[in-house]
């Protein structure tokens, strides 16, 4: 590590602090001018692409997700927390996978699985569109299967 203020390639570490994000902080002196700071590492990880139903391919993209998401739970009783822990869930679900590919339809299923434990409502709401729900039969269907696992719980 060089020193930001001699450019001196040597330094000595003094400390080292983990933060909650997996950061690590390190305290640092500089073997020549003497004078300290602070150096922040932090792991580099990549999200793979997303395949999209008609074959585009993009990065994914936690925003979006967090958007639609919000979208469906509106005026809900729903937390922004818990849709931070949705989107958190779905990265870190993708990133475990090692692929550097997946389908969308992937990330939809953890989304409708975690949002009909969180919210029927919602899980509807969000339904609709990614399941394709065309029309109030549809719908209507969905409802009547999601009752269907209420009562046998």
């Amino acid at each position: 590590m060089r020193c930001p203020y001699c450019n001196f390639g040597k330094t000595r570490v003094l400390n080292t602090t983990h933060d909650v994000q997996g950061n690590v902080r390190r305290r640092r002196e500089c073997q020549q001018c003497h004078r300290r700071f602070s150096t922040i590492e932090r792991a580099i990880l990549t999200t793979p692409l997303v395949i999209k139903r008609d074959g585009r391919r993009e990065e994914f993209d936690p925003h979006k997700l967090l958007s639609g998401l919000r979208i469906a739970c509106s005026r809900r009783p729903i937390s922004s927390e818990s849709l931070d822990h949705i989107v958190e869930h779905v990265l870190h679900t993708i990133r475990q996978s090692g692929e550097d590919e997946i389908p969308s339809t992937m990330i939809g299923d953890l989304v409708i699985e975690a949002l009909r434990q969180l919210d029927e409502v919602a899980y509807i709401r969000y339904a609709i569109v990614y399941m394709g729900l065309r029309d109030l039969e549809a719908v209507r269907k969905e409802i009547d299967r999601l009752r269907a696992q209420s009562e046998d719980r």
